[in-house]
């Protein structure tokens, strides 16, 4: 179970950077949830936040949320490795003369 906050403001400032994970640190279990093993994590964009929880071992957890800034960066710029493709003509075989 992940749960994640967005806090924003109308500032252009972050645009232009990359989002980067600020911090992973243990955490208590959210509000309404139960168990130990609990991090609290913070991804910033400028001076954009994400505060989000994510359960399970840190190594884990590192992973889940560098995958989600993988794409959460892969969005800024909109889909990669897509190319626009023009068709062109077929060719046609030459024609035998007809006899």
């Amino acid at each position: 179970m992940t749960e994640t906050t967005t806090t924003s403001t109308t500032s252009t400032a972050g645009k232009g950077q990359p989002y980067k994970i600020v911090s992973i640190e243990r955490s208590e279990a959210p509000s309404g949830t139960e168990g130990s093993d609990w991090y609290a994590y913070v991804i910033a964009q400028g001076e954009h936040r994400i505060n989000g929880y994510r359960r399970g071992k840190l190594n884990a957890v590192t992973l889940a949320i560098e995958e989600v800034i993988a794409q959460l960066n892969e969005r800024r710029f909109g889909k990669r490795g897509r190319v626009n493709l023009v068709p062109t003509p077929k060719k046609t075989a030459p024609q035998k003369p007809s006899t």
